[in-house]
């Protein structure tokens, strides 16, 4: 079985493991909610995409008040 013949600097090991940093998503606000969205998907909030609903959100349900 093949083994490494030296030992990788700290520097060198960091350097490859850089290919793996997350990226920022690029996000915009919906207009009829104000919530973040990622650019060209339907809003998870209110269900809208170019201002026409594409998703049915179900209205959110209250809590009953203990008398």
């Amino acid at each position: 079985m093949a083994l490494p013949k030296q030992r990788h600097t700290r520097h060198r090991r960091d350097r490859a493991r850089k290919q793996y940093d997350v990226e920022l998503q690029n996000t915009a606000t919906c207009p009829k909610c104000g919530a973040r969205v990622i650019t060209h998907r339907a809003c998870k909030e209110c269900g809208t995409y170019k201002g026409k609903e594409v998703i049915k959100k179900a209205a959110p349900k209250l809590k009953k008040v203990a008398a």
